[in-house]
This record gives C-alpha cells, structure tokens and sequence, in this order.
C-alpha cells in the first residue's frame, strides 16, 4: 500500500499515545510502518524534494496538527504526550481523526486561519482546491504553513524551557535585534527576577545613549492590565523612558488598550510574536533548504 497521509496517520499516533507514556517521533514512524504493513521501499521513500523520507514527514505533520488541536502536547523535543482532551476524542471511538474533525477545537481553527489566505480563513467550510492556485499561490500557502507549525514547535520548547534558558534567550534575542552591544553587555545588563522571568536594563544601541527597560515572563495565564500598569510605572524607578514587556503566552485587549493610551513607549510582544522573531531573526532556528524563484529577464530580450 502507499505511505499513508498525514491524516490518515492521526489516529492511529492517537491510539499510539493513549497510554500516557511519553513516545519519541523516531519511535512513532517506525510503529506507523509497522501498523499500515509497510514495505521496505515504502519505509525508505523519500520526499521529492528532500532527503527526509516521505513517512518520517507525514508522521510529523500528523503529530503537528494533533498538537495544534490540544490533543497532544510535546513536553521536550522530539517528544510528544496524550493530553486530557486527547483522551476524551478517543474515549468517543472515532472512526477518523482528519482536518475536518480537528475544527471542532477553536485552537486548531485559529492555527488554520494563520497559515490560510483570508479566502479560506472566512468559512473553514469553503475549501479551495490545489488545482485553482497558481503555484506561486501554493508555494506561498506550503510557506505560511510551514512557518506556523515551526512557530507552534517554538512556543511549545520556549514555555518548557528551563528559567536559565528562557534568559539567554531572550538576551540572544535582543543582540540579534541589534540591542546591548554584545551577548556578554547585553547578559550583564540583564537579571533573573526570581518568578520565572527577568527583568533588567538593556542598551537601546551600542553606545548605551539610551536604556530600554525589559520584562520577560515565562507565563501560561493571560497577562492582564494591572501587570502592564506596573511595569510602566517601574519605568520611573529605574529611569528608562522605553519598555519592553515579553510574555509566553498573550495580552488582554484592556492590557493593549492601555499601552496605547499612556506617554511611555511600551512594546508588548506576546508569545505568537516571541517566536516569530526568533525565526525572522534566526534564534532557536536554523535554515533547512532554500529554493530559489527565476522568472523571465525581459529585458535581456529587449532588442534594439
């Protein structure tokens, strides 16, 4: 038989991790081959455009979309669990776990919405099939796929991350953004808070003419008003006249509001945008494959 889809893969890694126990992505394609009676040729089939094998990448977009959906959550890397919710859809003896099923958590709608064009993103009902786009409209949808699920993985290994680790990287974080001078200016200027986030003063430029107050909280709740009012107001007690507060998880819309009524500078960068500058600023990521789009030069045929 073919290597399964993706979908097709989503049941069978759920019933995999209903025993609790935490399975290792390696693990888990080699039990899929098994599972589906796959051959050794269909074991070994590689992508076209990769040295992955076609099993190895379906197994892992059926444990993204999983984990998309809260159904699993992956405590370390390369390392996937069943949650609660998990167990509850198999407790309901479903015959198919697929995209269609996955909409029903507001979670997996949301991830859709931000790897779909605004099209698609109006009704999860109005499917546009592959043959209708353009392949530059595909490469750009393959695209914006791939960078959510690599942001999702981010936030995931970021709020499971050690208070230490969280630290350098967001001291990494901002040297790459051009702030502190230096790992080393930018980690003295920074300090351990002690509730599992930071707070300190970094250099705004490398000549240290002005100081940005930073605040990193390594959160699960949503980060509301009075913590955004009280992080303004220790902007006087250490003479910065710009902030930035940084959270794993997300802002309030009161939290937003407030921000932008006040007269200090406060940027607010919750965990979606953490991640997504780590990966515009190559932090935490590293470059896979390139390709590269050539059109025509009309101009090396303009004949005069």
């Amino acid at each position: 038989m073919p290597v399964p889809d993706f979908q097709t893969l989503m049941l069978p890694i759920l019933q995999l991790a209903s025993d609790g126990q935490e399975h290792k992505l390696k693990e888990t394609v080699a039990r899929m081959a098994d599972h589906f009676n796959l051959s050794e040729d269909e074991r070994n089939e590689l992508l076209a455009s990769s040295r992955q094998t076609r099993l190895y990448s379906n197994v892992s977009w059926a444990i993204t979309y999983l984990r998309a959906a809260g159904i699993l959550v992956s405590p370390a890397r390369g390392v996937f669990r069943i949650t609660q919710r998990g167990r509850e859809a198999l407790s309901q003896n479903p015959s198919r776990i697929d995209i269609q099923y996955l909409r029903r958590y507001p979670e997996f709608v949301e991830f859709q919405m931000r790897i779909s064009d605004k099209r698609n993103a109006q009704s999860s009902a109005q499917v546009e099939t592959v043959e209708s786009l353009t392949p530059n409209d595909q490469l750009e949808n393959a695209y914006r796929a791939l960078r959510q699920a690599l942001a999702q993985d981010l936030l995931e290994r970021v709020k499971n991350s050690s208070p230490r680790f969280f630290e350098e990287l967001v001291v990494d974080l901002l040297v790459a953004m051009g702030y502190g001078g230096s790992v080393e200016d930018a980690g003295k200027a920074l300090g351990k808070s002690g509730d599992e986030g930071i707070d300190g003063l970094i250099k705004s430029d490398v000549l240290g003419l002005d100081q940005v107050y930073i605040q990193a909280k390594r959160w699960n709740d949503v980060v509301g008003r009075p913590t955004v009012q009280a992080f303004a107001g220790s902007l006087d007690g250490v003479r910065a006249k710009r902030g930035v507060l940084i959270t794993t998880s997300r802002f309030s819309k009161d939290a937003q509001d407030y921000v932008e009524r006040i007269d200090k500078k406060i940027v607010l960068i919750d965990g979606e945008r953490l991640v997504q500058l780590m990966i515009d600023y190559n932090v935490g990521v590293t470059e896979e494959r390139r390709y590269v789009i050539k059109r025509v030069d009309n101009d090396y045929f303009e004949e005069g």
